[in-house]
């Protein structure tokens, strides 16, 4: 075994794990057993670092050290979870693993229910022989930390496998994960600081948590201990698959996270007491855009009748009348039961401390729409008779094809409490549209694309300053005269001016040039009469 990983070698030994389970699994459920396995190897390896480093400074047996790292309780490993116990065995591998995954849980609170998420011991999608194959591949490599070039290098790779599996899963992908470049955007957007909380209502796999603390961790006083950043991150998640590897996500970055799952909508879980919902510095989420019959309370037992072809149809519920939030978040209107997107502002908006700001991926739609979206945004901008307006800071629209669920572009919305003196009933908007690396099946942001859409929002923030065709900063009157319409295209003129056209010039070149064909047809003229071909023209079409 080698001693020292790259992350490029990592990165392509994790992957070719996938290769090992192509064709069996559906490649959308590769994630779910990797990343177990992933983090199984990574446990049990630093528990022998340790054990090893015990028996060196204490001149004790193995027995010694297990017994005194047990004590400890952090990073203690039953025999029945070990690694060397598991790959041993050649029957029934899966419900050792199940077993060893219970063993963990057990002795970490943190990590309850995440493990054992997946079962590895369901034989009708993973046999003895595959799993020998997995078990052989993953013993490769010692995942200790000092094998490793720095303790979260896994986390890296880790990240990186689940751009992959996004990539190989399609559309699939988007329900899980957005695309990192949109993650570093929305995060220097937002410029969480050290000792600050941040908030993903819909965390998916954890990038934007992870992000966020490595962007802490770079500015002064961004750290705890040397490993540790200094920031709260908390999240809620709704699929347990995708939870479970949020966990893990953050775990192997050598970080915590609150993570809890359930639906954010129905059943927001970070509160303060009963009902309160707790508040953050920092809120960044890319809900699933436009999710559809988003209330689940309406949606189930729904009342049918029959219709004009005698075939029974179900009654859809009426959102606006009949859907009541016990905490109170839906004050600028209750959005349509196709469109969660406002619902998932609003909720964030609620969670947000007077002094935050959030970032929220959106589609387009939500920027133009009528009916209940078009009041809740005049409300987000104008105010109403219960809540004050002036919300929106930032309306950035991004290029198409960035997301893995849909080839439409998207935006970015900015919100702000407390705006700059400055920015007060104005907004800024930005068109970055434009700017991108084009792949074949899908666009990118470049580091030069965030630079330039982070430098734009920075100078129109602090001096209100403008840029042709990308950047406008927009007062509050004209967008009211546009009945609170947010199209990018009202705001920002991107078009091209025509060229003027001279027409005194071009007549003038358009006679010269019918002198200078005169001119040509008389000399032709004199050379056919010379040939004699003129003359016999003329007979025959006389003829």
């Amino acid at each position: 075994m080698s001693n020292q990983l790259t992350l490029e070698t990592l990165e392509s030994w994790l992957w070719e794990s996938a290769n090992i389970m192509r064709g069996s699994i559906d490649s959308s459920d590769f994630k779910n057993y990797i990343f177990g396995l992933i983090f199984l190897k990574r446990y049990n390896d630093v528990f022998e670092e340790r054990v090893a480093a015990i028996m060196e400074e204490e001149d004790c047996s193995r027995e010694e050290a297990i017994e005194e790292e047990k004590e400890d309780g952090r990073h203690y490993v039953p025999e029945e979870a070990r690694w060397g116990y598991i790959i041993k065995h050649t029957q029934h591998i899966g419900e050792y693993i199940d077993e060893a995954f219970a063993e963990i849980e057990a002795l970490n609170p943190y990590l309850e229910g995440v493990l054992t998420a997946t079962q590895f011991g369901d034989k009708k999608k993973l046999g003895d022989k595959l799993l020998e194959r997995l078990l052989r591949h993953f013993n490769k490599y010692h995942l200790g930390n000092g094998s490793l070039y720095k303790s979260d290098m896994l986390g890296d790779a880790y990240e990186y496998l689940i751009g992959k599996f996004a990539d190989d899963a399609g559309k699939k992908g988007g329900e899980f994960y957005t695309p990192k470049p949109v993650v570093q955007l929305l995060v220097r957007l937002l410029d969480p600081q050290p000792g600050q909380t941040v908030y993903d209502p819909t965390c998916g796999c954890g990038g934007m948590l992870v992000e966020s603390a490595h962007h802490v961790a770079e500015l002064p006083g961004g750290k705890l201990t040397a490993t540790t950043p200094n920031i709260s991150l908390y999240g809620q998640e709704k699929n347990l698959g995708t939870w479970a590897i949020g966990k893990l996500n953050l775990y192997l970055h050598n970080m915590e996270a609150f993570l809890e799952r359930g639906d954010t909508l129905v059943n927001p879980l970070h509160k303060d007491g009963d009902r309160s919902l707790k508040t953050f510095d920092r809120v960044i989420a890319n809900p699933p855009f436009s999710a559809k019959q988003w209330w689940t309370p309406l949606e189930v037992n729904l009342e049918k009748k029959v219709g004009k072809d005698g075939q029974e149809k179900e009654i859809a519920p009426n959102y606006k009348k009949n859907l009541h939030d016990p905490h109170g978040r839906l004050g600028y209107g209750i959005p349509p039961r196709g469109y969660a997107d406002l619902a998932f502002v609003q909720h964030m908006l609620a969670s947000l401390k007077d002094n935050g700001r959030l970032g929220v991926v959106l589609p387009h739609g939500v920027l133009f729409r009528g009916g209940e979206e078009g009041k809740i945004r005049t409300g987000l901008l104008a105010g109403n008779s219960k809540l004050p307006g002036d919300r929106i800071e930032a309306v950035i629209g991004l290029p198409s094809a960035l997301f893995y669920n849909t080839g439409i572009p998207a935006c970015i919305l900015v919100i702000n409490k407390q705006k700059p003196a400055a920015l007060k009933n104005k907004v800024i908007f930005i068109d970055a549209s434009r700017e991108f690396h084009e792949g074949k099946n899908q666009n990118s942001l470049r580091p030069q694309d965030i630079n330039h859409i982070h430098a734009a929002y920075t100078a129109a923030v602090e001096q209100q300053s403008d840029e042709d065709k990308y950047c406008r900063v927009v007062d509050m009157d004209e967008i009211a005269a546009n009945d609170y319409n947010l199209n990018i295209a009202r705001y920002i003129d991107t078009s091209e001016p025509e060229d003027q056209v001279d027409i005194p010039a071009v007549l003038a070149e358009l006679s010269d040039l019918d002198k200078q064909m005169a001119t040509v047809d008389d000399e032709l003229n004199g050379y056919l009469k010379e040939l004699g071909l003129l003359v016999s023209s003329v007979k025959a079409e006389v003829v």
